[in-house]
């Protein structure tokens, strides 16, 4: 038996309910895992309310590490006792174990905590796929990347700084901006005191930014539009602010011919050879120390709505795991 946190219906912080569930034997293609930590993402957030609908009773979670307790046939690349982590489908990560399908679970290097682990793979990968599959970038190149200061964002500051690309990033006080800079954001802009479009502007010489990196959704969409170069690509991977309105395509013609682009992480992982690639680039830029996993706040598994009221409110900074 595990205690796991499921919802039975879609809503607030308080539809969490802490039960006992049977773990059971992993079949051709699965693995048992222990958790030895788990990872938060704005993601449960969608799915526990109901944005993003799935079929209830289910347990949640997207991300944690831990150690293979048992493997199904068929499974190769992970053996009993390996230290491992994974972001995946289905839900179910807020559990003390889980039986789940093995190929999105990737080997966690001995350099790498558990804490780490869990609170860096679906962001991490996230930044990964953002960077390097999503739009062709360079050295030189500029990004304008929302809520920089949080999960993801402190790890693509890092990320931005360790491959020659400036990034500008937005957050919501003067201290969340300095944090992103101390991470490597080329200038952090507070998006409630200054205006940032016409800041990113002046940054850029008139001209705009090649990429723009966009999680929040509703509240910055049209703004990223405006801040973009022509022929410069959006890319809105998340709705922290709620989703995006529908709008007129032609706009992107009169705005300079920009390109839009809506990815999530599951159709990079779907395959297993790019989750473990994408896995492995991961934790190679976490080793050389290019980038750390900034830990901003930690929860007991009990504590999962306590947890999820503070990612909500955006009270939180870099990543959140629930300990086991």
């Amino acid at each position: 038996m595990a205690l796991t946190a499921i919802i039975e219906a879609h809503g607030g912080p308080d539809q969490f309910k802490l039960v006992d569930l049977d773990v059971g034997e992993p079949q051709n293609g699965e693995v048992r895992i222990v958790h030895k930590a788990i990872g938060l993402n704005f993601i449960d957030v969608y799915q526990r309310s109901g944005m993003y609908p799935m079929q209830l009773p289910h347990a949640m979670g997207m991300e944690a590490a831990g150690v293979i307790d048992a493997v199904g046939e068929g499974v190769t690349h992970l053996k009993v006792g390996d230290r491992a982590a994974y972001a995946s489908n289905p839900p179910g990560a807020y559990s003390e174990a889980r039986v789940m399908p093995a190929a999105q679970v990737c080997p966690l290097p001995d350099g790498i905590s558990y804490e780490e682990g869990a609170a860096m793979m679906l962001k991490g990968m996230t930044v990964e796929y953002l960077f390097h599959r999503t739009s062709p970038l360079k050295s030189g190149d500029t990004v304008l990347f929302h809520a920089a200061a949080g999960g993801v964002g402190l790890l693509a500051c890092q990320w931005a700084r360790s491959e020659g690309i400036k990034l500008i990033g937005t957050a919501g006080t003067g201290e969340k901006c300095q944090l992103a800079k101390d991470h490597g954001a080329t200038h952090c802009l507070n998006y409630r005191s200054e205006d940032w479009v016409e800041r990113v502007r002046d940054l850029t010489d008139g001209k705009g930014v090649d990429v723009v990196m966009d999680a929040v959704g509703k509240d910055t969409f049209d703004g990223s539009l405006n801040s973009l170069k022509p022929l410069g690509m959006m890319i809105s991977f998340g709705n922290a602010s709620g989703p995006v309105p529908p709008f007129e395509v032609g706009i992107l013609g009169k705005k300079g011919s920009l390109k839009i682009t809506r990815p999530t992480i599951f159709t990079h992982i779907s395959d297993h050879d790019t989750c473990q690639a994408m896995a492995q680039n991961l934790a190679a830029k976490v080793l050389t120390g290019d980038v750390k996993i900034n830990i901003g706040q930690r929860f007991a598994l009990s504590e999962v709505v306590k947890a999820h009221k503070a990612l909500e409110a955006r009270e939180t900074t870099g990543s959140t795991v629930l300990k086991i």
